[in-house]
């Protein structure tokens, strides 16, 4: 078992952002997690990875308590959130080797990570430099840098063209054949092309947690099945 979310509860003043979560994920899938906006996905991603306290439940990762191992938790936990924040006056190779320093491992793996997130053209650039699609390529880079068991992404195709949208898929793709990866995204496409299983989240809570052709059903789509069961 690679994550398991125990009866998570997290609460901003009256309002309950997540009640009373449970989910079980095993090691090498990729997951999708949906929602409208303001359903709670970006609130559970960062409970997940310690960016947020936690009010009642508990986490168990690699089958230790997350809370009571955080540090170690984090070393193996990457994540890419949906604002991306990076430091934009660094250069993209002097970001990625602080990243590197901060997580003790080679430089010699920034180059590969450089050449599998596709920015080796632009690894000599300011960040400040980059267009929107290279800037996410970089929030990418640092979040896979450290090769981490556990990788969240909260809408990694976001601001890209087509084709690098095809190209980071790919890349994710692949990080899925080894790795554990929670996606969350808007795009249907990206959920048939890359996820196995779907989490549903609306108003807080799980509606729906079940691999891809289970959540599609008797509706033509994705997007038909996902508007059905949030209205």
């Amino acid at each position: 078992m690679s994550l398991q979310i125990i009866n998570l509860t997290k609460k901003f003043g009256d309002q309950t952002a997540l009640n009373n979560i449970n989910i079980e994920i095993d090691s090498n899938e990729i997951i999708g997690l949906l929602g409208p906006n303001g359903a709670g996905k970006s609130t559970l991603m960062k409970s997940i990875v310690g960016a947020l306290k936690i009010d009642e439940g508990q986490m168990i990762f690699k089958g230790k308590d997350i809370r009571e191992n955080e540090i170690e938790a984090k070393k193996n936990m990457g994540f890419l959130p949906e604002n991306n924040p990076l430091y934009s006056e660094m250069y993209v190779k002097e970001y990625l080797n602080f990243v590197a320093n901060l997580h003790q491992i080679p430089k010699e793996r920034i180059d590969e990570v450089i050449e599998l997130v596709g920015i080796t053209p632009e690894k000599s650039k300011k960040i400040s430099q980059l267009s929107k699609g290279y800037q996410q390529r970089v929030g990418l880079a640092q979040a896979i840098l450290h090769s981490p068991d556990l990788l969240i992404l909260d809408e990694p195709t976001n601001g890209l063209d087509p084709n690098q949208i095809i190209e980071i898929r790919n890349v994710i793709k692949e990080i899925g054949k080894e790795k554990t990866v929670i996606l969350s995204t808007h795009i249907m496409q990206e959920v048939e092309a890359l996820c196995s299983r779907v989490i549903l989240i609306h108003q807080g809570n799980i509606i729906q947690d079940c691999n891809i052709e289970e959540f599609k059903g008797k509706y033509g789509s994705l997007e038909e099945a996902f508007a059905s069961y949030t209205h």
